[in-house]
């Protein structure tokens, strides 16, 4: 598999564990605020470490490491990541896997063979803002078909949405998290300019109307929580 970057230490990426994380290469969205757009867009093909690297780094962090971090651009575009995943889960570690969502049956097949131990899938907007908040028009029947199997809770998860003033409105919040109701946990970032985005014009919210957004979002949800503040 295609690596395109290696956090070697994180402490924040995997809930409760130590952890590396690695970022694979590509997106089927565009969202334009995405911070990432080096993995998206503007992708460097020689910019690769050698999966051999990887694992060779891997197995000098036995006992030091409890998880590896899958990220991206959107990890379940590789054709070759559940090998990857599994030859990771055979050296003995935990595996966190972001995603948006629009793989569902690429995520059950992982799901069911017991290969991730964390899902972290960003929900973009509320169902009929979707594809304006993607930059693409967006199969959101496969969206929500990942939700329903996350919130089946077969896997430990977490929902998280990047909150964008232009883009987000408190009543758009409060319809996400009426979506994913009964969900564990569920975490409004701010939206933060990294100064490497697909798009231009955005801004963030205010702490204080983060806030109001992650109160209309407690009624639905069993843990409410705010990043990026």
């Amino acid at each position: 598999m295609k690596i395109y970057g290696l956090q070697k230490l994180t402490l924040l990426d995997y809930p409760g564990h130590t952890a590396c994380t690695v970022f694979t290469g590509g997106c089927n969205f565009r969202c334009p605020f995405c911070h990432n757009a080096g993995l998206v867009t503007e992708i460097d093909p020689a910019a690769t470490m050698e999966e051999d690297a990887f694992f060779k780094f891997l197995a000098k962090r036995q006992g030091v490491l409890d998880g590896v971090c899958i990220t991206g651009g959107e990890p379940l575009l590789q054709p070759d990541i559940r090998d990857f995943i599994e030859k990771i889960k055979n050296d003995g570690f935990r595996v966190k896997l972001d995603t948006n969502g629009s793989f569902p049956d690429t995520l059950k097949s992982l799901i069911d063979a017991r290969l991730l131990d964390y899902v972290a899938m960003d929900v973009k907007n509320a169902i009929d803002k979707y594809s304006r908040t993607a930059g693409v028009t967006v199969d959101t029947a496969a969206v929500e078909k990942s939700i329903d199997l996350l919130l089946e809770g077969r896997v430990d998860y977490e929902f998280r949405t990047t909150v964008v003033k232009e883009l987000h409105t408190e009543e758009d919040i409060e319809k996400i998290a009426a979506r994913i109701r009964g969900a564990k946990r569920f975490f409004l970032q701010n939206f933060v300019d990294s100064e490497n985005l697909i798009g231009e014009g955005f801004s963030a919210h205010s702490p204080e109307n983060m806030e109001r957004m992650r109160l209309r979002a407690t009624p639905y949800v069993q843990d409410t929580a705010l990043r990026g503040i």
